[in-house]
């Protein structure tokens, strides 16, 4: 009897430890996928260091004060926009025109917020909204990539988000401090890094012919364009890629 009482208390002893570890493992994995996030992004945010100090630089240079050129950077939190914004505001175009421009060039974050719907529909509120204004071309590329889309918890995209978020507005600080010192900065073709880091998200993405075959129509349609003074010739290009990226899966019955 002894024996067996001895058996049942380790028996109970060991079920309540192992229990006690499985909820502890859930406390922290919140705040590790936060750390996982945030590390992931590193690369990414490195490639983006001239295009932030070129937004910075030319906030100043098109009259801005040190507030509005900082506040531009925290709120608008669009690189393509801003540089846009910021052209249009120098030519003197109207508001109206400002915000059809800045909704095009942004549109494709509708296409983001869909293919990221199923994981970010289930949560809550407070968590949907910051992943929504952290969401850029750069998270989403963030997100595709991860092959384990169980990763993909609020943590690690808020953290991988506030990551790029911190470190775009930092080097949009310095830009805006370098443009008092180093007079035009576009000189030195900083806005080269706007295709360097669009290069880096799309290479790796290129996993299909039918993918490989969009991204070089596209490339050589715009170019085209270009060439021609086309209005809306990389957009034009985009969407034409993609056609011809769905055609190209069609014709040689790529599986999805």
């Amino acid at each position: 009897m002894i024996v067996f009482h001895c058996v049942d208390v380790d028996c109970v002893m060991e079920k309540s430890f192992s229990d006690s570890k499985t909820n502890i493992q859930p406390m922290a994995s919140p705040w590790k996928g936060f750390w996982s996030g945030m590390y992931n992004m590193l690369p990414l945010c490195l490639s983006v260091i001239p295009w932030g100090i070129l937004a910075g630089s030319v906030a100043v240079q098109s009259g801005l004060t040190l507030g509005q050129s900082i506040g531009m950077s925290a709120i608008l939190f669009a690189g393509a926009a801003q540089l846009v914004t910021l052209g249009l505001l120098a030519s003197g175009a109207s508001i109206f025109t400002i915000i059809i421009s800045v909704f095009f060039i942004t549109a494709q974050h509708f296409l983001y917020g869909l293919t990221l719907r199923e994981y970010v529909a289930v949560l809550k509120t407070r968590y949907r909204l910051p992943i929504g204004f952290l969401l850029t071309d750069e998270l989403f590329a963030l997100s595709c990539a991860q092959k384990n889309k169980q990763s993909l918890t609020p943590g690690y995209l808020i953290g991988a988000g506030l990551c790029f978020y911190l470190c775009w507005n930092l080097f949009s600080l310095l830009g805006i401090f370098m443009a008092s010192s180093i007079p035009d900065l576009e000189k030195y073709h900083l806005d080269f890094s706007i295709v360097a880091t669009f290069i880096t998200i799309v290479v790796p993405m290129i996993k299909k012919i039918s993918v490989l075959c969009g991204v070089i129509f596209s490339l050589f349609f715009s170019m085209l364009l270009s060439y021609l003074h086309v209005e809306g010739a990389v957009i034009i290009a985009g969407v034409s890629g993609m056609f011809f990226s769905v055609f190209v899966a069609r014709l040689a019955k790529e599986s999805t």
